[in-house]
């Protein structure tokens, strides 16, 4: 299985890389060629969009029996509910720390290379331009929600009708995934009140659920090496160079925050945290990484993060099984840090200064609504407008960065799962050690 998997993740990177290389070549082309070009977009939507989605589509399919199955039987096979608290006190611990880093990593950055001062108003009133319609959906969507109170809260992970929420009503969207979670979290802790043998059908009957979805999970990985590929030939071909050079400092100023906070600060954590070597870690997930780069969602990503967890990692079920789904709704360090970016980047080109305190308040509500994004592509964009709201910066100023934003919905979800099972890590070995130094006691 391990050598599977590991053959699995090499031809997806290869995939990968054909496709960007496919896609150079096709701008290039573009260049003195114009028609080449636009056939080739239009094929990309007609054919490689589609066949993506079918990649994509497989792996939503599973997400909510997967998130309730494992949460649950993680939880009942704890045996004693007061084991509950150290393992969800460490774990959420953790995501604060994640995210608060992440956050201030980005904003360091931002304010270092001053991205928003080298676009000048004629571009980024063209970026506006082309991509404004997009701009005023997402301003109108955050519009639409109410703002944050505990009504709110309740109404979040509790509503009326829980499998209303779940479900959700509009097929092109995954349901709410928090008072699944909840119901999980009730569902696990109710059953380790059971009976030995009740509780022991009710986590083989869970079991059962994640083991099936799983295997659902290996027929759209079996996809992988090829729709990998053409997703991502398909959005470097629709976005273009041209945007990507003209915001070319923001860019790599996001990636090389995310890139310092997955590879620097996560290598430092699982050194010094989880006692293990930085190295050999990253290679064990590396299928989690690709997976979560190629599909922009963490909620996609969550079976193959399961799978690494106890199949090259060996935590152990408890673990993996409370943190991860937790962490696909909740530890959202690279979409935080994106949020702080994109807001500092914006008010950089609209002139409006934000000061220290100003950053800080930032960086606090950057990590909040972070947590309520749905971990689906695109799904940051209505909370950074609302941000921008908050401090008097133009919402309308998103549309600048929606023309890269699937580029760097890529990373941030990359930088999200990376921190998710490195979160996994670091809960599981914690207690391993608490429990032998109880057994020793």
């Amino acid at each position: 299985m391990a050598k599977h998997k590991t053959s699995l993740a090499t031809r997806i990177l290869w995939g990968l890389v054909i496709g960007i290389v496919a896609a150079l070549a096709t701008l290039a082309i573009g260049q003195w060629h114009a028609p080449t070009l636009a056939f080739m977009q239009r094929v990309s939507s007609a054919v490689f969009d589609p066949f993506g989605q079918v990649f994509l589509r497989l792996l939503f399919f599973v997400v909510i029996p997967l998130v309730f199955s494992s949460l649950a039987s993680g939880i009942v096979q704890l045996g004693q509910l007061n084991r509950l608290g150290p393992l969800a006190a460490r774990t959420f611990a953790l995501f604060a720390a994640n995210m608060v880093i992440g956050v201030a990593i980005g904003l360091v950055l931002m304010n270092l290379l001053q991205p928003g001062h080298h676009i000048d108003p004629l571009t980024a009133q063209k970026l506006m331009a082309e991509y404004g319609g997009s701009a005023v959906q997402s301003v109108r969507t955050h519009a639409e929600q109410p703002s944050l109170s505990l009504g709110l809260l309740v109404e979040m992970f509790m509503p009326r009708n829980l499998f209303g929420a779940v479900v959700g009503n509009n097929r092109g969207v995954i349901g709410d995934v928090l008072p699944l979670i909840l119901f999980a979290i009730l569902v696990g802790a109710a059953g380790t009140q059971l009976a030995p043998d009740k509780r022991q059908r009710l986590q083989d009957g869970l079991d059962l659920i994640s083991e099936l979805m799983t295997k659902i999970v290996d027929f759209a990985l079996q996809l992988a090496p090829y729709a990998v590929p053409a997703m991502i030939y398909s959005v470097i071909v629709k976005v273009g160079l041209d945007v990507v050079l003209a915001l070319s400092v923001f860019v790599v100023g996001c990636l090389l925050a995310m890139a310092l906070h997955l590879f620097g600060t996560m290598s430092l954590w699982i050194a010094l945290l989880a006692r293990k070597s930085p190295w050999a870690f990253f290679k064990n997930i590396r299928p989690v990484l690709v997976t979560a780069f190629s599909t922009s969602s963490s909620n996609a990503t969550l079976p193959t993060s399961l799978a690494i967890a106890q199949e090259e990692l060996k935590l152990r079920p408890t673990t993996s099984g409370f943190v991860l789904p937790l962490g696909a709704t909740m530890n959202m360090s690279g979409t935080a840090l994106f949020e702080g970016c994109v807001v500092l980047f914006i008010a950089q080109v609209f002139g409006v200064e934000l000061s220290l305190a100003t950053q800080v308040i930032m960086l606090l509500l950057a990590v909040l609504s972070a947590v309520a994004v749905s971990g689906i592509p695109g799904g940051s964009l209505p909370m950074i407008a609302g941000l921008l709201a908050t401090f008097g910066i133009p919402p309308e100023g998103i549309g600048i960065i929606i023309g890269v934003d699937r580029l760097l919905d890529m990373a941030r979800t990359t930088v999200n799962v990376g921190s998710d099972i490195v979160t996994a890590q670091i809960v599981d070995d914690s207690l391993k050690r608490a429990e032998a130094r109880n057994a020793r006691a």
